[in-house]
């Protein structure tokens, strides 16, 4: 018998020789799989500390390896490695663009006009922007939280770049009495690097950042780099916030969404396909070998190995499909009944591995829901069931503007720190707005359109 568990022991797929066995329904949390998984993510004030020489640091999960860990979680799952480049991708759209408000129309929508610089654009358009964005929303949505470091000039009064550094290396200080942060930047996490080892950071607060970097100015400490950290607040995480994609993991549709393909790997491996059960009678071999013909045992099993080969090599294979079998047979005198008959009949296998695509197609879909994606949009529609049906054009355009109309916190989050770099630059009359490629319906002459949002 061949069971396949879950990590809390839970049998999720069973085979054996006579019988194939599943778990349904959606799978529920385990009282050690919560704790263990709040000591993964928990970042409440009781939570373990680490210090960086005379730091108080707080911990980024039990181990202070969240970022290590989820990153092995997403990689190794397709499905959510997939919907969070589409999530990043179509957030970051196709590109920022500088503009002005005009006014606004009698339905209250903005009138955009565009901003006259073109050092500006073209810093807009440029890899440094284009950098900034993808990479502020990679750990933004992979991991909850990306710490952006500015970069100022010589003198402290512009901010040359925005460099966001990858979650791998950083970590956040306990707030102390101001509420003020400290980041450590260095490649020695998730252990605790030594002196010499680290860069720190001051953070900008939360808050009113734009206040505490004027605060930080009128000191005259905008010479040297400073942090600020964009985060979702939606798990209510005020140092390490949690990403969405955590609650499926926490729900089991991960460990399901991995463990299928893991499953049908190793059938396809070690499966045995038998698709006939030849039944040959005992008293054929006597006719067939008589024994006296033979010197020994062995002799006459080889003669039987070597005329079932042939038997094999001439009935199975493309190049004998439809061949014909030429069998004999006799009749007992005495009752009639046939006797030394070859019996073949064909074999139905009852494990089917095609169920379980459609396991794997619901934990992909609930895996999708958690990030708030239709997962029609990625061509994930099923074939049957509670999901199925929703696979036209239509369904696909507005869930992808639903998308579009969804991701507007999360630009104005990732934009935050580029707008605070335009203003401390001098540019405090331009608004950032996002190039979107909406679908539309071949009646309109397009398939796509070009929009500002």
């Amino acid at each position: 018998m061949d069971i396949l568990y879950s990590k809390n022991g839970t049998p999720l797929i069973i085979s054996c020789s006579s019988a194939f066995m599943q778990t349904t329904g959606a799978p529920g949390i385990l009282k050690e799989q919560k704790k263990k998984a709040d000591q993964t993510v928990n970042t409440s004030p009781d939570q373990d500390f680490f210090s960086v020489s005379n730091i108080k640091m707080l911990m980024w999960g039990k181990n202070n390896d969240f970022p290590q860990w989820a990153n092995d979680i997403i990689t190794s799952t397709s499905v959510l490695n997939s919907g969070l480049k589409f999530i990043r991708n179509f957030t970051c759209g196709q590109g920022i663009y500088a503009c002005k408000i005009e006014g606004y129309d009698a339905d209250g929508n903005e009138m955009l006009a565009p901003y006259g610089d073109t050092e500006l654009q073209h810093f807009l358009l440029s890899r440094k922007a284009r950098r900034y964005l993808e990479k502020a929303a990679r750990d933004y949505f992979k991991f909850g939280s990306s710490a952006i470091q500015f970069i100022p000039n010589e003198t402290g009064d512009k901010i040359v770049g925005l460099n966001p550094v990858n979650a791998f290396f950083w970590r956040l200080s306990e707030r102390d009495k101001m509420g003020k942060e400290t980041c450590i930047v260095s490649g020695k996490f998730p252990e605790s690097p030594a002196k010499g080892d680290y860069n720190a950071y001051p953070v900008l607060m939360e808050y009113d950042p734009e206040l505490d970097y004027d605060i930080m100015k009128f000191e005259g400490k905008t010479k040297e780099s400073f942090m600020m950290i964009v985060r979702d607040s939606w798990s209510n995480r005020d140092t390490y916030s949690e990403p969405v994609w955590l609650s499926a993991y926490l729900a089991g549709w991960i460990d399901i969404a991995k463990e299928v393909p893991s499953y049908l790997k190793k059938v396809y491996k070690n499966q045995a396909t038998w698709k006939w059960h030849v039944q040959i009678p005992y008293s054929f071999w006597e006719k067939k070998f008589p024994e006296a013909e033979f010197e020994n045992a062995k002799d006459r099993t080889a003669a039987i190995d070597l005329y079932m080969d042939e038997i094999e090599s001439n009935l199975l294979g493309t190049e004998n499909a439809e061949k014909p079998l030429f069998t004999h047979y006799s009749i007992n005198d005495l009752n009639g009944k046939v006797e030394e008959e070859w019996k073949i009949t064909p074999l139905d296998n009852k494990s089917k591995e095609g169920d379980k695509l459609v396991t794997s197609a619901a934990a992909n879909s609930e895996i999708l829901f958690a990030l708030l994606v239709n997962p029609n949009v990625l061509g994930a529609g099923m074939p049957g069931g509670t999901y199925a049906g929703n696979q036209g054009g239509s369904n696909i355009r507005e869930a992808f503007l639903v998308n579009i109309a969804n991701a507007w916190i999360d630009r104005q989050n990732l934009l935050d720190p580029l707008e605070m770099m335009l203003r401390i630059n001098g540019y405090t009359d331009v608004e950032l707005r996002f190039r979107n490629t909406v679908l539309t319906t071949l009646d309109t002459g397009a398939g796509t359109k070009k929009t500002l949002s």
